[in-house]
């Protein structure tokens, strides 16, 4: 007789180790590539917004999360200021694996960051994206983020619908 292997996945969020600033670069560009076709250009950005954070990132005002699946990385996101004036945290880098989808992770996610900003003391709360991104937009609206502004854009080799949201905290 098979015997199943009926123990539910370990889920943590935990945050960032040595690697895991490489790893994220590296999974964007694998991941947006595979889905949308998108170009180095897309990598070249997540690995300046990974590297800025690694060099001069606020401990006090900025933090990111991996979460893993039984100690594998599935996801991430960031929360940092952003470049606006006034009291604004933005969300950046939001990934979740499809084989990690359905587990509630990417709501643990975007609720850390959410958290993680109040208790810094923002006010508001912005990200940018594409339109199109079902399984995001969904976490999105359930956070309570309003679309803010929107408009065509030739980015990363690809017309895209680009996007900020906005939510206040």
């Amino acid at each position: 007789m098979n015997e199943q292997n009926t123990t539910a996945p370990v889920v943590s969020l935990r945050g960032l180790r040595p690697g895991d600033l490489g790893w994220v670069t590296w999974r964007h560009a694998v991941y947006y590539h595979a889905a949308l076709g998108w170009d180095t250009t897309y990598e070249t950005l997540i690995a300046r917004i990974t590297a800025a954070y690694g060099e001069r990132h606020d401990p006090v005002r900025e933090r990111a999360w991996i979460a893993e699946v039984d100690g594998e990385p599935v996801g991430s996101v960031f929360c940092v200021k952003a470049d606006r004036p006034g009291e604004v945290a933005q969300l950046r880098l939001l990934l979740l694996e499809e084989k990690a989808r359905g587990l509630g992770i990417g709501g643990r996610l975007v609720d850390a960051c959410l958290d993680f900003a109040r208790a810094a003391g923002y006010r508001e709360m912005v990200l940018w994206t594409v339109a199109g991104l079902d399984a995001s937009r969904h976490l999105y609206v359930k956070a309570g983020f309003q679309i803010e502004s929107e408009g065509p854009e030739r980015l990363f080799g690809d017309d895209v619908i680009a996007q900020w949201w906005h939510l206040d905290l």
